[in-house]
């Protein structure tokens, strides 16, 4: 698929996607699967902001609710506590920021207050959700394919015929047929695959060993839209790394180096097969690493300046 020319349309800011974008996580949850911090606050996730920007992130993505396997749903006040005095801070900062969510309440206050992408794993399923960013006329918006929900996802990861690929691209195509029949404008819309969202490491690694083959058929479909890579810090990494058998706070330094550059090269991966944006933790290597990248491409339009 060619994205030369590619807008993402996402609220303040039009992303050309010719360049790679990196999406750095902020998560605001005492338990996320990689990061969670009990002793979270505001002051520190808002230095977190300012120092993902400051090594390269183009886009900011504040997690209120953790999406790791087997969490809890949290409720919509506990959620909004959680992001609002954060998103408050991050809209003043002069760049992209997302709200990943699946709540509509939660995506509602989150766009009156600034924030220009609502980053959504539930692919607007939820009751009200596609209303309100249809309702929305500039916002950029994510639609994640998950089996289940994260509470369940790890039991559901069954696909017809065992093709991970045909199933995820033809969720993709419907639900972005969807949204362009709510109202929401194409340029406005990006796609994900969802890794390690009810699949088998199997899974994950078919989806990236043959992620051109997923944005062949999605174009096939007449749904060309630019892919979203999600793979920093997953389970399949911490597994071919040999650190999965330890909870991701617990691990040492050994092992949080290989599964940061298992994750850069994850992401690297994804770029060269086609991803436009990829959401990171390590956002200062990924961006060394993009920078490669970009000035080895063969198209003198996506070649970094000397």
């Amino acid at each position: 698929m060619d994205m030369s020319g590619t807008i993402w349309r996402a609220g303040r800011f039009r992303f050309d996607l010719a360049r790679p974008r990196v999406m750095g996580i902020v998560n605001l949850t005492p338990d996320s699967f990689s990061d969670g911090d009990p002793a979270l606050t505001s002051t520190s996730a808002i230095a977190t902001c300012e120092r993902l920007l400051a090594e390269g992130a183009d886009i900011l993505d504040l997690g209120g609710e953790s999406s790791r396997p087997g969490a809890e749903p949290v409720s919509v006040e506990e959620e909004l506590a959680r992001v609002l005095p954060v998103l408050r801070a991050a809209v003043t900062l002069g760049h992209a920021i997302s709200v990943d969510t699946t709540k509509p309440e939660v995506m509602r206050a989150a766009l009156e207050l600034g924030a220009d992408i609502v980053n959504d794993i539930g692919a607007l399923r939820a009751n009200g959700a596609m209303d309100v960013v249809a309702a929305n006329p500039t916002c950029g918006v994510c639609l994640m394919h998950m089996r289940g929900t994260p509470r369940t996802m790890s039991h559901d990861a069954r696909y017809e015929g065992d093709d991970v690929v045909t199933e995820v691209a033809a969720f993709l195509r419907d639900r972005v047929a969807a949204a362009r029949a709510a109202g929401i404008d194409a340029e406005r819309i990006v796609v994900d695959a969802g890794i390690g969202f009810g699949k088998t490491p199997a899974h994950n690694l078919e989806l990236l060993a043959r992620q051109a083959d997923l944005l062949a058929m999605l174009e096939r479909m007449g749904t060309d839209r630019p892919l979203l890579a999600g793979w920093s810090r997953k389970s399949t990494l911490a597994g071919l790394v040999g650190a999965a058998g330890t909870p991701a706070r617990e691990r040492n330094a050994l092992q949080r180096r290989a599964v940061e550059a298992a994750s850069v090269a994850a992401a690297v991966l994804s770029v060269e097969r086609g991803a436009r944006i990829v959401r990171v933790h390590d956002v200062a290597s990924t961006v060394a690493a993009l920078a490669l990248v970009r000035a080895a491409m063969p198209t003198a339009d996506n070649r970094a300046p000397p």
